[in-house]
């Protein structure tokens, strides 16, 4: 240990900071262990949403001024308590992951340079249940966060009709994530599809504000509902997780009845952390609250029997059921026309 390093107690356990004064976000000067502990302020919270869950590690051995890549795999040299557990990727490869059993479990990783935690949607408890519904507001080119704001609000009318409780967050940047936390009976497929219905039900909603358009040059200047985050073995940004920009933005859940006044650029750490302190966790209810997918499902029938086919999967998943040919139409073959005779 270096005379510099400082040893923490985090839930019962010694977990050492090394290098506790490198500067991870220039911008503000904000230090390793400025974000280490602001990760403590919001443990409570924190745990609530990422207990039991595996994770990918987005690391930033030098601040967000230097390289980064991402860590899926735990190596040996790890402690011997660290608890993990085998993922998948879409085409089969396996690794170990961190799982986050406790609060040791995110210092220990934010030492090593870990910023942002992106979440798998299963407890490594029960890998087979997806237990979380993740609707990813996605602004494209030409969308103002406005426009994120209201396609919020379209999704959660949506879910209120179907009497499916919803929670909201920032994504840290400039996007919205909406979760419906699920009962434990349905797989990653399941979800998948019933995000993708919900896409195309908020397409014919609003139009002009909200597309279902997987490929980019059908978007225009909307907010695209990216379905598939919620494919097998995707991860997405976790809540409480800081985001590598510049002002150290935090991916925040925040209550409904403040949608239209939230920035995600006001939302640092400290601002977090003092709202945390002051007003609770706004997701406190979230585990309350496990709903049936059955209605989404509904509407994934309604759409089969419309004759829908499958929207298209990413280039990394194998070619599945259902679904339609996997090229954008621009590239598309175009059918030859018989001459008349």
């Amino acid at each position: 240990m270096s005379a510099d390093d400082v040893v923490l107690q985090v839930a019962g356990r010694e977990v050492t900071i090394t290098h506790p004064d490198k500067v991870f976000f220039p911008t503000h000067g904000d230090t390793k262990l400025d974000l280490v502990e602001f990760y403590l302020a919001v443990g409570e919270p924190l745990m609530r949403a990422m207990f039991d869950r595996p994770v990918l590690l987005q690391r930033f051995p030098n601040g967000t001024a230097g390289t980064s890549f991402f860590q899926k795999r735990i190596p040996d040299s790890a402690p011997e308590w660290l608890t993990t557990t085998i993922v998948s990727t879409p085409n089969g490869t396996e690794s170990r992951a961190l799982v986050i059993a406790d609060l040791a479990h995110f210092v220990w990783a934010v030492n090593l340079g870990c910023l942002g935690f992106h979440s798998w949607p299963i407890r490594a408890s029960a890998p087979q249940f997806t237990d979380e519904l993740r609707i990813d507001l996605d602004p494209g080119p030409g969308t103002t966060f406005a426009m994120a704001q209201e396609s919020a609000h379209e999704t959660k009318r949506l879910f209120d009709e179907l009497g499916l409780v919803s929670f909201v967050k920032t994504t840290g940047n400039r996007g919205l994530h909406v979760y419906v936390r699920l009962a434990p009976q349905w797989d990653s497929f399941a979800v998948r599809s019933a995000a993708v219905a919900v896409a195309r039900e908020l397409e014919r909603r609003r139009p002009e504000l909200v597309t279902a358009a997987w490929w980019k040059e059908e978007r225009g200047e909307r907010i695209f509902i990216d379905f598939n985050q919620n494919a097998p073995h995707k991860t997405v940004f976790a809540p409480w997780s800081v985001r590598s920009r510049p002002q150290a933005p935090v991916s925040c859940p925040f209550e409904w009845d403040e949608l239209d006044s939230i920035h995600p650029d006001q939302l640092v750490m400290g601002v977090v952390a003092e709202r945390v302190a002051t007003s609770g966790d706004p997701w406190a209810t979230i585990d309350d609250h496990p709903n049936s997918l059955e209605p989404l499902l509904d509407l994934v029938r309604r759409d089969q029997d419309a004759g829908l086919l499958d929207a298209p999967w990413p280039p990394v998943y194998p070619k599945m059921d259902g679904e339609p040919p996997r090229v954008a139409p621009s590239r598309a073959k175009k059918p030859v026309k018989k001459q008349a005779e």
